[in-house]
């Protein structure tokens, strides 16, 4: 690779440290990371569905968690919070495709078991949400299969997938961490940004859909999508940070509006909260997506107080001139509801950044229990194990650099980024051949760490 694509892999590297952290529960000692044919061919009939509120085609949506882990509990609380606006707005559990790793409800640090909640005063979002890929069945495989229809593909899961047609619309969400290129999975492989567009890029080449719209949380998701998705695909993208920046999880411990006082983690994610909350709220069949994303990225920013971020959008930004109720539907009850040009559902005062949040859930958790007691003992050995994990993988990383490119040039390339526009790195091969083999070596130095 050329110097300055060594530099953006070290420098994905260094993200990837705290990604890695949050992403992957730690067993032992090891390294912790955070048919396709289809009915387009033989439909069965003349000419295109009717969904039964008169529009043309089908709504179909793929929801995405892509950690596991109780202090990833704000992302699998997200895509629960998902199915239950789209089945409100009237889409069928046969057209909504989940992923969920599916440990949080019954999880023993859960204060309320079988109950997740999205918001400090919300409602049980999980009841009735499908299991159709959770545990080791939520793979980049199976995911993908989903997406282009393809069944044959599938290991495991209830084996329900997007059987679009040339007329329906794709709704796609997916909320974890991230890194530059990368986005996490409770499973390995990862997904990596090019994989991701070849598998959009086939999908369009199918047929099998009219338009789709992608939201996606995760740090620096910016980069999946950046110089790599092109107009044409009819997909609009919008995404919770730009190239190279966190998101931000947000009704976290400490802040205000703060969750219940019995919790003791991020009940959400603030992009994903933030579209979902104005999405509960209005009639989709008059708001467009383009008001959406305006209204998200304002809140999102949160006033550039230095606890939010860049809300982008990629791909054919024409089709933000729809209506959310191509792919939302809308939920009867916000039929007389008028859209305001102003978010009146304000950010909270502070919010807590992506990769922090499992030390807000080892450090309330160690605050708050009793003085000597076996779970006290154990939050301050998660907390600590954290700290030193990360401290070890920057050490790791400025060593490399100084290596590299000298003790005064090791820096400067560390933190050098590409310009706006062009993607992540030329070479996606060479990328993932390097952190393969870096992962495998700090896995060995970690074995000797801990």
């Amino acid at each position: 690779m050329t110097r300055l694509a060594s530099a953006v892999v070290l420098l994905f590297l260094v993200s990837l440290s705290s990604f890695a952290a949050g992403s992957r529960d730690l067993i032992g000692d090891v390294l912790r990371l955070p048919s396709e044919a289809s009915r387009f061919f033989g439909r069965g009939d003349d000419g295109p569905d009717e969904q039964d509120d008169g529009t043309v085609g089908t709504r179909w949506a793929v929801l995405i968690a892509g950690s596991n882990g109780y202090w990833n509990y704000r992302h699998q609380a997200d895509i629960c919070h998902a199915y239950q606006l789209l089945k409100k707005g009237g889409l069928k559990d046969e057209n909504i495709v989940v992923f969920m790793y599916d440990d949080i409800a019954y999880n023993e640090e859960n204060p309320r078991p079988g109950v997740i909640i999205n918001s400090p005063h919300g409602d049980d979002v999980y009841k009735g949400v499908p299991k159709d890929y959770t545990g080791d069945d939520v793979t980049v495989n199976n995911f993908f299969a989903a997406i282009l229809g393809n069944k044959t593909a599938l290991t495991g899961g209830t084996g329900k997938v997007v059987d679009s047609g040339p007329n329906d619309h794709i709704f796609i969400y997916y909320s974890d961490h991230g890194g530059p290129g990368v986005l996490g999975m409770p499973t390995s492989p990862y997904i990596y940004a090019n994989d991701l567009i070849e598998v959009l890029k086939k999908k369009h080449a199918a047929g099998t859909y009219k338009s789709l719209v992608f939201y996606l949380e995760a740090c620096e998701s910016g980069s999946i999508f950046e110089g790599l998705l092109p107009e044409g695909l009819n997909i609009f993208a919008t995404t919770a940070s730009n190239a190279e920046e966190s998101s931000w999880g947000t009704y976290c411990p400490g802040e205000y509006p703060s969750p219940p006082p019995e919790y003791e983690t991020c009940l959400g994610d603030l992009y994903s909260v933030a579209w979902m909350e104005d999405s509960d709220i209005h009639n989709l069949r008059s708001e467009t997506l383009h008001q959406q994303y305006e209204l998200v990225k304002t809140r999102t920013a949160n006033d550039n107080s230095g606890f939010g971020s860049h809300v982008m959008q990629y791909g054919d930004v024409g089709l933000s001139k729809e209506n959310l109720f191509v792919y939302m539907g809308t939920n009867p009850a916000n039929d007389n509801y008028t859209f305001l040009g102003e978010n009146s559902l304000r950010p909270s005062t502070k919010a807590v950044n992506q990769r922090d949040a499992d030390l807000v859930h080892f450090w309330h958790k160690y605050r708050k229990a009793p003085e000597g007691s076996p779970r006290k003992i154990q939050a301050q050995k998660d907390f600590v194990e954290a700290m030193s994990h990360r401290m070890h993988m920057d050490q790791t990383m400025k060593l490399i650099g100084k290596l590299l490119f000298g003790i005064k040039k090791g820096p400067e390339v560390l933190n050098t980024v590409r310009p706006a526009g062009q993607p992540l790195v030329d070479d996606w091969d060479c990328l993932k051949t390097m952190v393969v083999l870096l992962l495998f070596i700090f896995s060995l130095m970690l074995l000797k760490l801990f």
